[in-house]
């Protein structure tokens, strides 16, 4: 072989892109015991304190026209608390509740954003899994969130196309609920599918990386933009590792002191969501990317001094248990736009429990 051949050849080789890094597969087991906790935790869990008291409180509320095309109904998390407290206490009249609303909203899509439906879908699979469905109830709901996923919502995108291509809040509820309803459609490939793209999200551009971002003044590599910037990350002599620059960009161009915008805890909202789901599926999310969920708050804290508040307070109780950390999370907390509830579901127990 001559050695321009050679060359030729070697150089091809090294033209060919490389191939995506494809996540392992998931832990059914582990997720049919329960997709966002154990229920044999759950019934251990108190029922005294405000943590508790807050969740029935919530569970106890009426829920008479759930709508997924509003992206701010309370709906969902009400009938979630529903649900955790029919799978606590054995209460009926709340597992009925549930079944009814998840019934309900088919059909409440039509007219809904993608960002509406990623938002207000995922506690009703996440509820509808505690209670149990009655079998012809549950063929209507699987063969309805097998539909609903890849329907064009108001934009034009469906749930699966926000979910891969937008990097800010809408692209996290969306893949938030894309995971719920792969779980409770027993899908162990879109789990996985699910998983690959998180991780890019978090940082690793070698496993996802066909996001669309808006401008890139808050990214650490412009020419490599990711959810999260990575450690040791600085923009004119300030850290901005941990920073999530999609969310910053609503506030306009790189400045300093950063600004409170709370797009950045709405886009952390969706990727928790993800992120204790895939925790259940065995993946050990929240060490990837140097614990990039554990940096982005601590990015908040320590450079932004910005604190969760109202509808966020649920956050910190997820990174102080997983990460075993003690960052302000007021009790009761105060659920947020796709679940809440985690002061209790999630505080003084081991992650593997």
């Amino acid at each position: 072989m001559s050695r321009l051949v050679h060359r030729l050849l070697l150089a091809s080789v090294l033209l060919v892109p490389a191939l995506p890094r494809a996540a392992p597969p998931p832990d059914m087991e582990r997720l049919a015991a329960g997709p966002w906790i154990a229920r044999a935790r759950l019934a251990e869990l108190p029922t005294t304190g405000a943590a508790w008291e807050a969740v029935r409180e919530d569970a106890e509320r009426l829920v008479p026209d759930p709508d997924l095309s509003d992206q701010n109904d309370p709906s969902n998390v009400r009938v979630f608390a529903k649900a955790l407290v029919h799978a606590r206490t054995g209460d009926l009249l709340m597992a009925a509740a549930v079944r009814r609303a998840c019934l309900d909203i088919i059909g409440t899509e039509y007219g809904a954003s993608s960002l509406a439906l990623g938002r207000e879908l995922m506690a009703y699979v996440l509820a509808a899994d505690l209670v149990g469905l009655p079998p012809e109830q549950d063929a209507l709901f699987r063969d309805w969130l097998a539909r609903v996923r890849d329907t064009p919502m108001s934009e034009g995108r469906t749930l699966r196309q926000t979910h891969e291509r937008r990097p800010n809040g809408w692209g996290t509820y969306a893949g938030a609920t894309r995971l719920a309803i792969a779980v409770y459609l027993d899908e162990p490939e879109e789990i996985a599918e699910v998983a690959r793209i998180f991780r890019g999200w978090l940082g690793d551009r070698a496993a996802y990386a066909d996001f669309r971002y808006g401008d890139l003044d808050w990214q650490a590599d412009p020419r490599r933009p990711v959810g999260i910037n990575p450690s040791g990350a600085q923009r004119a002599g300030h850290s901005i590792d941990g920073a999530i620059a999609e969310g910053l960009r609503r506030s306009g161009p790189f400045d300093w002191p950063p600004p409170h915008e709370n797009y950045i805890y709405s886009t952390l909202q969706g990727a928790l969501a993800q992120a204790v789901i895939l925790e259940r599926a065995g993946y050990d999310v929240f060490a990837w990317q140097d614990q990039a969920l554990l940096r982005a708050f601590e990015w908040l804290h320590q450079q932004a001094d910005f604190p969760a508040e109202g509808d966020d307070t649920w956050q910190p109780h997820l990174i102080n248990h997983f990460y075993h950390r003690d960052f302000p999370a007021p009790v009761p907390s105060r659920p947020g736009k796709n679940i809440g509830y985690t002061d209790w579901t999630h505080a003084d127990w081991a992650p593997s429990d």
